[in-house]
């Protein structure tokens, strides 16, 4: 196991509840069983803060962290755009990621593909709980 993934992980900033959240998901990966709920506040269209809290194995945790800190402060529509880029990337051929998301490359990469629904499980609950 790669050591960055355990100090991406290790970055639990954003692992909380969020009590007064104005969008919710709660998502569950029928094949490992790991579990993740997202809290989020959003404001005009855009994440103030975000909360998740998980029962999941370090893949998931490290893309939890940091999907959380990538998403601060960013529109619905950016986070959509990242969201649509990392589902579409263990499919495609030829993603490019942009310099926006580069850190995201840190997880989301082909070294990677074997934990890829793992990986993903945070991305496919906040799209969840952005489209409620």
């Amino acid at each position: 196991m790669d050591i960055e993934i355990i100090n991406i992980a290790a970055n639990t900033y954003n692992n909380k509840e969020i009590k007064k959240f104005t969008h919710k998901s709660k998502y569950k990966n029928t094949i490992c069983g790991d579990q993740i709920e997202i809290r989020l506040i959003v404001r005009k269209k855009k994440i103030i803060d975000f909360g998740y809290q998980s029962k999941s194995c370090i893949y998931c945790q490290a893309s939890a962290s940091l999907l959380s800190n990538l998403s601060m402060n960013k529109s619905l529509t950016k986070i959509n755009e990242l969201i649509n880029l990392v589902l579409s990337y263990f499919v495609e051929k030829n993603i490019v990621i942009s310099k926006e998301w580069k850190k995201i490359e840190k997880i989301v990469n082909k070294k990677n593909v074997s934990r890829k629904e793992c990986i993903l499980l945070p991305f496919k609950s906040l799209r969840k709980a952005i489209q409620n």
